[in-house]
């Protein structure tokens, strides 16, 4: 099936690269982020847990070619989503679902696709609003496809989808392993998504996005695999790779970077 979509596609160029960081502090990682996307020069780049207003963070946050939209409210929260401007054939509708109550969704209409950036509540502090953010967005989900949507969803869903996504040390019947949680992640799937990081490397027991920040957890690669690329199946189809950046920045999260056939 030939996926659709793909009309932000730059003129001349044979793929697409979208990249989700949950960079625990924009104003902390400025410059590690600018560092990492000159870099790693993604189309798309959607950030989670940035920490601040948008008066707090300088505009382009020195990505004169990129077009930064951040939607944030100082405190723990807050998101981004960033697009490199030179060529797209058309402009981003940017927007805010009704469940978005937190700063933690913004999401960019281009063509027939939605691309978001998400984080999802941790659930420490208040289980029941994780619970119906997860609810919501699975609902999101197969609302946008019954109206012919592609999606790319990114970012920080603080949900382990089953055991192997924990390392073995970390492993207990804790928020963010619970089965009602690994439940609602299985609907929001069961719309029509692709886990692609998983998709991609399925034989990877050690696939890891965070990582407890003491006892040299990131360094010893015992984590937590929370951050996702979440695509719709027809996407998934031209997925060239999907890969976590462990060695990148000072954040607890690693970033996740995925490259899409553009045809």
């Amino acid at each position: 099936m030939k996926a659709r979509g793909f009309t932000l596609i730059p003129k001349g160029k044979g793929s697409v690269k979208v990249a989700t960081w949950n960079v625990n502090g924009i104003r902390a990682r400025q410059a590690q982020f600018a560092e990492w996307v000159t870099a790693e020069r993604p189309d798309v780049v959607c950030l989670q847990e940035i920490k601040a207003k948008p008066d707090q963070i300088p505009e382009s946050c020195g990505l004169p070619d990129y077009a930064c939209y951040w939607h944030g409210a100082g405190g723990y929260s807050g998101v981004g989503l960033h697009i490199r401007t030179a060529g797209f054939s058309e402009p981003a509708v940017l927007s805010h679902p009704p469940f978005d109550l937190e700063t933690r969704i913004v999401q960019a209409d281009i063509g027939e696709l939605t691309i978001a950036s998400i984080y999802v509540p941790n659930g420490g502090k208040d289980y029941a609003a994780k619970v119906a953010f997860l609810s919501e967005l699975a609902a999101y989900a197969a609302a946008a496809h019954a109206r012919g949507r592609q999606l790319i969803l990114c970012g920080d869903m603080n949900v382990a989808i089953t055991d192997r996504d924990v390392h073995p040390k970390e492993r207990k019947p804790v928020i963010g392993q619970l089965p009602e949680e690994r439940d609602l992640m299985k609907q929001i799937l069961d719309t029509g998504l692709v886990d692609l990081g998983r998709a991609m490397d399925p034989d990877n027991d050690e696939l890891f996005t965070w990582w407890a920040p003491w006892r040299n957890m990131k360094q010893r690669n015992i984590g937590w695999r929370l951050d996702y690329m979440l695509v719709s199946e027809t996407l998934a189809c031209r997925a060239i790779s999907c890969r976590v950046q462990r060695e990148v920045g000072t954040s607890d999260h690693g970033p996740v970077v995925a490259e899409f056939r553009s045809e």
